[in-house]
């Protein structure tokens, strides 16, 4: 971080005295109540969404064999997925992704103990998803959807018709693709429930900055004199894949 942002984040910010920080503090803590209360009004509204069914059987390659959608659930009967941006043509998967998936593995015990799966799903081919995974120290389930349309149906993958006409929809709007930029996949969190007859409903998904409620690191970082501290121009340029951060 340049010196010149740490001297600027203490030359902007007044010093006072206990006092006068604790009643400052108690002001902001009633703001922050009101938006924890609207927070948790607005997860009861994402709760009671209508349902879709799912009535297409995907199937994903998978390590040690294909798995259906309804495989990947497991014991359990909801099931979260992360649509990491990897394209069958990339060798790597996405830097930002990848800044999310550092925080996956630490939930999934969490998750499994409250009757939830959590599965990372990209269209490159498995091989290049384990190779990746090894690579990064990763233990989440990772299946390709690079042999159906998953990705397509679920809105975070277009093809190069859709693209070319401007027909892609992202976030439930259509794409907007910067000139020059090549955007066959975005990033998003869909999640599903299986009832006791094996039916699988689709009943939420999110996309952009709808998932930076999942980003650990932001959230520390929000909390911070600094926060987030980003280029407006170039979010998340900071960002590096964790072994490639210069020391």
């Amino acid at each position: 971080m340049p010196k010149s942002a740490t001297a600027a984040a203490k030359k902007n910010h007044q010093v006072v005295s206990p006092k006068d920080w604790t009643t400052a503090r108690r002001a902001l803590l009633v703001k922050e109540k009101e938006f924890s209360r609207a927070r948790e009004d607005l997860a009861r509204q994402r709760r009671e969404l209508p349902w879709e069914k799912v009535d297409q059987e995907y199937v994903f390659d998978a390590p040690g064999g294909r798995k259906t959608l309804g495989a990947l659930f497991g014991k359990n009967s909801q099931l979260i997925v992360y649509h990491f941006m990897f394209a069958p043509e990339d060798d790597e998967g996405c830097p930002h992704c990848s800044f999310w998936a550092d925080h996956y593995d630490a939930v999934g015990a969490h998750l499994h103990h409250h009757d939830v799966s959590f599965a990372v799903i990209s269209r490159a081919p498995a091989a290049k998803l384990e190779a990746f995974k090894k690579r990064m120290g990763w233990k989440f389930k990772w299946v390709s959807s690079g042999q159906n349309r998953f990705n397509y149906d679920f809105g975070v993958s277009f093809t190069p018709d859709e693209l070319k006409r401007g027909a892609a929809v992202y976030n439930y709007r259509k794409l907007e693709v910067p000139p020059g930029m090549d955007m066959t996949d975005r990033e998003g969190i869909s999640v599903f429930f299986k009832d006791e007859t094996g039916t699988i409903y689709h009943t939420y998904s999110c996309y952009a900055r709808g998932i930076d409620m999942v980003n650990g690191t932001y959230q520390f970082l929000d909390l911070t004199p600094k926060g987030r501290n980003e280029d407006p121009d170039r979010p998340q340029g900071w960002v590096r894949y964790h072994d490639q951060y210069e020391d």
